[in-house]
């Protein structure tokens, strides 16, 4: 089993972010079995880069960029009066979520800032304009319908073939979390076009084995 670096793997724990070590472990062995393809590896989800260091370790043995999307004002439950709202990644100044720097200061403190490709917006519009295949897509954004659709189906067309997908938060039982994260799984499974390859708590790691979404 491959795991990461134990300073990556302090980084990863010393940092904000809701993750916890076993789905981080399976994460990394799934994103680098992903690298061997070559291609780059990103998430959709960036929050203060917690995975992030999982899978900028596993790029750097590579030689792959990790690729990290978010508008980083915080998704809809990290909003002001929300259960995972975080003063402290609040910017006085406008009044808004922003956790850019604080996930600038978790890669830099790691030691992995070269390894990262930060992109800033709205996960529907960067990947309305992404143009390359990927050898890894995670999808790890907002929780609403529309938030986890978008993230599909704007990111995994660009999956190549054998390429993994890899989706946070699978709740099966509504009583366990939010059901949006399920239903895309549950889709891509009935697509025809993935078949999964492990399951580690809410985190389900699937496989490109045919065309279309």
């Amino acid at each position: 089993m491959a795991t990461p670096k134990p300073e990556t793997l302090a980084a990863f724990e010393a940092a904000k972010g809701f993750m916890p070590v076993g789905e981080g472990l399976a994460l990394y062995e799934a994103a680098v079995a992903a690298a061997a393809l070559g291609l780059p590896l990103l998430e959709v989800g960036t929050y203060c880069g917690r995975s992030t260091l999982l899978l900028a370790d596993a790029a750097r043995e590579a030689g792959v960029p990790a690729l990290t999307v978010d508008h980083h004002r915080g998704s809809e439950e990290q909003q002001p009066g929300w259960e995972y709202h975080d003063p402290t990644v609040v910017d006085p100044e406008v009044g808004l979520m922003d956790t850019l720097p604080t996930f600038r200061r978790t890669l830099h403190a790691a030691g992995l800032e070269e390894h990262v490709i930060a992109l800033v917006g709205r996960s529907p519009q960067v990947a309305s304009v992404w143009g390359g295949p990927l050898g890894l897509v995670f999808i790890d954004g907002g929780h609403t319908d529309e938030h986890a659709t978008g993230d599909y189906e704007g990111w995994a067309p660009h999956l190549a073939p054998g390429g993994t997908l890899v989706i946070h938060d699978v709740f099966p039982d509504p009583a366990d979390g939010g059901q949006a994260p399920y239903r895309i799984y549950l889709r891509a499974l009935a697509s025809g076009a993935f078949e999964e390859t492990s399951v580690t708590d809410s985190l389900r790691v699937l496989r490109r084995t045919g065309s279309g979404i």
